[in-house]
């Protein structure tokens, strides 16, 4: 995870913390809208991402009221203060990320599995 969160930090120009808590937040939308077993087989390769994913639900509290999908992922994430090239560059880490540790056949059925992930891609 510490790999990840310093890789998030630099390339979107980032605090740890707020690259800690957006993993938390994408992983969680991966898992609930994503094709579940391919989304796993990444969680499975990144050491404290199940920490990451509960911590990020528990500070979401408003985020059920703003009901789920991609746009409430870009809510959460610009409350944390991200814009919108910040998120891309967050998502486009997140990608190059996922293909070193499952293969770019595993994460682009994940992208192209995930509902609005594409444009991201």
């Amino acid at each position: 995870m510490d790999e990840l969160i310093g890789r998030l930090a630099v390339k979107a120009g980032i605090d740890s913390a707020v690259a800690e808590t957006t993993i938390g937040i994408v992983l969680g939308f991966l898992r609930n809208e994503g094709p579940t077993e391919k989304v796993q087989a990444l969680i499975d390769q990144i050491p404290g991402a199940e920490a990451a994913i509960a911590a990020s639900q528990n500070r979401g509290s408003m985020s059920r009221l703003m009901g789920g999908g991609l746009m409430a992922v870009g809510s959460r994430l610009m409350a944390l203060g991200l814009g919108v090239s910040e998120i891309q560059k967050v998502a486009r880490e997140l990608f190059v990320f996922g293909r070193d540790k499952i293969g770019a056949d595993q994460m682009g059925e994940i992208i192209s599995g995930t509902p609005g992930l594409g444009q991201f891609a």
